[in-house]
């Protein structure tokens, strides 16, 4: 199972890509194989204040649903767009084009390392 070791993660199973102020944040390869086949996605709209925590969206699947929990605090800045359109582009690609928002924060959030999710995980 890849865990990108440039990322920080989730207990919740998204992980953040930190570039600046704004930070990139999608849900892990773990997550998208438990899920199964991705079919719809509902994302927060450009604006929005997110608080850590808080659930701001969902990803639905064949077999499930499941909640999107904030990482971060902040304002998203961009929407993935084409994920929504296409939403087995996360099964696909979770690290990359199936990225979910771009939030603007005003600190940098500390989460877990590679290897702290790989523990979590079991990998």
């Amino acid at each position: 199972m890849s865990v990108p070791t440039d990322l920080q993660y989730t207990a919740e199973h998204e992980w953040v890509r930190v570039e600046g102020d704004v930070v990139t944040v999608g849900i892990t390869q773990y997550a998208a194989d438990a899920l199964g086949d991705v079919v719809y996605v509902d994302l927060p709209a450009v604006g929005a204040s997110l608080t850590p925590g808080a659930v701001v969206g969902e990803v639905e699947s064949t077999k499930s649903v499941g909640e999107l929990f904030a990482p971060v605090s902040g304002e998203v800045v961009e929407a993935n767009q084409a994920v929504v359109d296409a939403p087995e582009t996360i099964n696909a690609d979770p690290y990359g084009e199936g990225w979910l928002v771009k939030v603007r924060v005003a600190e940098t959030p500390t989460l877990m390392s590679a290897d702290e999710y790989s523990a979590l995980i079991g990998a």
